[in-house]
This record gives structure tokens, C-alpha cells and sequence, in this order.
């Protein structure tokens, strides 16, 4: 699985945990290698761990250099590729919901690996899914705002009913547009919660960081 540490693919890996045909082997992560931290969501790599552990699968970092051009990370996603085919993986699992572009690039990548991309939560209605989302017991934290599309007072906030009713017309419930990106620590895919504290929110890069730090 394509882990962001977000709810988005915290939610496609419940549901491939539903299908017996599907055996998970772990997931798969990019992490920024100057400040040890998730690519655009800024986890701290520690909680990233934490969120394997209580998935229960082995987590493979693939850190990546900052500023990271495309023909860099195109080259370290190919070596991985390689190497997970080798060890017997079958099959990628994507949490992209909607966006044509991001899909066909990835298809086009995996093209000739013998690796199938899957995608569980493809174009399912956004609204209802991050409801969906909400209900199950999944508990989620904004750690990246862009303040061009939504105000930079979500970032730090619960992904919850109260934070979907709030947001402004045109956003995207899910965050599909780039709006925001998320933390998950609890919910039905862990087999227990991670305990989190927020700690500053920061600009950076255009962008609104709300920090997350273990709570012990």
C-alpha cells in the first residue's frame, strides 16, 4: 500500500484488510531525508512508525532528498519497484479518488513491472466518504493546509462532522484538490490508537504546517 499517513490511505488499506483475496505485504512510504518527516504531510517519521506497528505490517521508507526534482524521484520509486517485485509483490494499492492525471500516472510507471495498480476508493462520492470516514471511528488531524484554497486556520484542526460542515464552498471534503493533507492516529485499520499531542503551526513553502508529536 502507497501510505501518505493520511486518512485517505488509512481508509483504501481497511478496506483491502476486508478482502480475503487480498494478502497485505506492508506499506510503502516517501519521507523528505533533511528533516525525517513524510513528503507534503510533514509526519514526523516516528508517528509514521507507530502507524505500522499498529497496522500490524512492515513499513519500507523511501526517503528522498529536499528539494527532490521529479527525475529523482521518479529513479528512487523505480529501484523500489524492482525490489518489491522481486520479493513477490503482485500489486500496488493507490488511495487517489478521483484525479484522472494522478491515476494514469501511475499506471504508465508501473507499466511493464508486473506490479498491478488498484485503487479502492476510486470515485467514490467525496462527501459521503469522508462521512463515511468520520463514523467508523477514524480520527484524523490536518497537518498541511494550502492557505490558496482553504484558510490557514483548518491546519491542527479534527478531521470530524463539525470540520466538514465548515468548510468553504468548492473545497473538497476529502482534500483531493490539494486542499489539505492529514495524520491519522485511531480508527477500525489500527489495532490500537496512537496518543498525539499538536505542537506549533508553522508557514513553510507556501504552505501551513501544524506539528504532531507523540503524546508520551
Amino acid at each position: 500500500m502507497s501510505w501518505s499517513s493520511g486518512k485517505d490511505s488509512a481508509w483504501s488499506i481497511y478496506q483491502l484488510q476486508q478482502d480475503p483475496q487480498i494478502d497485505l505485504a506492508g506499506i510503502f512510504c516517501t519521507v523528505n531525508q533533511q528533516f525525517q518527516r513524510v513528503a507534503m504531510h510533514a509526519v514526523r517519521l516516528e508517528l509514521l512508525q507507530r502507524q505500522a506497528q499498529s497496522l500490524g505490517l512492515p513499513l519500507r521508507v523511501l526517503e528522498i532528498p529536499y528539494p527532490c526534482s521529479n527525475q529523482a524521484y521518479e529513479g528512487i520509486m523505480r529501484r523500489f519497484v524492482a525490489e518489491a517485485r522481486q520479493q513477490g509483490v503482485q500489486q500496488f494499492a493507490f488511495g487517489d479518488l478521483f484525479l484522472e492525471d494522478i491515476r494514469s500516472y501511475r499506471e504508465q510507471k508501473l507499466q511493464g513491472s508486473e506490479i498491478q495498480p488498484i485503487f479502492p476508493l476510486w470515485k467514490k462520492p467525496t462527501p459521503a466518504l469522508a462521512r463515511e470516514m468520520v463514523e467508523s471511528g477514524l480520527r484524523a488531524i490536518l497537518t498541511a493546509v494550502d492557505p490558496r484554497k482553504l484558510p490557514a486556520s483548518f491546519a491542527g484542526r479534527e478531521f470530524n462532522h463539525a470540520l466538514l460542515d465548515d468548510l468553504p464552498e468548492g473545497v473538497d471534503p476529502c482534500g483531493e484538490n490539494g486542499e489539505f493533507h492529514s495524520f491519522v492516529y485511531a480508527g477500525p485499520m489500527f489495532s490500537s490508537n496512537i496518543a498525539v499531542r499538536l505542537g506549533e503551526i508553522v508557514e513553510r513553502d507556501g504552505f501551513v504546517f501544524a506539528d504532531v508529536l507523540p503524546a508520551d
